[in-house]
């Protein structure tokens, strides 16, 4: 049996024009686009003037729609999983797709790109030579042990975070880490984008006048020994 082949391809996180050559050409050719939201992926598409048929796949619908995207790729079909931005399966869906094409069998292809935790990391100003993506925190159960474990890690960590709970995260970092030197990297790649560096209290103080908006990503110095 001739099966498809999977893609995995990495979409802007935010500036349409941080789009790779190769990505474009790949969601022209596959005969199918797995995507997190249509509408969302629909403006980066029509952008790129690609007319490939998109299905919606995301983390409410994933074991309804895996069968049906496997047997496209058993008859030989070619498709592409993307996310609403950035890098599937870091803190998206498609885990649970990849692993049931790679025990059928199916070749799956990264086309790697835009990764908002990696944009921030290079310009945060933290070592970077070793690092811990947490993704989202838990917002209730868990939370607790969650951060002190990461307390006693010496590498710099990497958190996902809305802009409505930054002042609680802010609070649980100075709570079970200490006065740490945080960076707050928001909008990476858009019109507005900031980084905004200090110590928790320093930047607590900060935000306790001003609201923060748009997609956040927190990084915080590792524990010093």
């Amino acid at each position: 049996m001739s099966y498809g082949t999977l893609y995995i391809v990495s979409t802007p996180i935010g500036n349409l024009a941080d789009f790779t050559f190769r990505a474009v050409d790949t969601l022209k050719s596959v005969d199918l686009i797995a995507a997190e939201d249509s509408r969302v992926s629909g403006v980066l598409l029509k952008h790129y003037e690609i007319k490939t048929p998109m299905l919606a796949y995301h983390d409410h619908n994933k074991e309804q729609a895996t069968p049906g995207l496997l047997r496209k790729l058993e008859k030989g079909d070619d498709l592409a999983l993307i996310s609403d931005a950035g890098t599937p399966l870091i803190s998206d869906p498609g885990f649970y797709l990849v692993r049931a094409a790679i025990r059928e069998g199916v070749q799956v292809v990264p086309i790697p790109g835009p990764s908002a935790m990696l944009a921030a990391l290079v310009a945060a100003g933290l070592p970077s030579d070793r690092f811990t993506f947490e993704g989202f925190l838990p917002r209730k159960k868990g939370r607790q042990t969650r951060m002190k474990i990461l307390a006693e890690d010496p590498r710099t960590l990497i958190l996902y975070e809305s802009p409505h709970r930054i002042s609680r995260t802010l609070r649980d970092i100075a709570e079970y880490m200490g006065d740490r030197q945080v960076v707050i990297g928001r909008e990476i790649t858009k019109k507005f984008e900031e980084f905004i560096r200090g110590s928790v209290s320093e930047i607590r103080e900060q935000l306790s006048s001003r609201s923060i908006k748009g997609e956040v990503v927190i990084l915080i110095g590792g524990k010093k020994r």
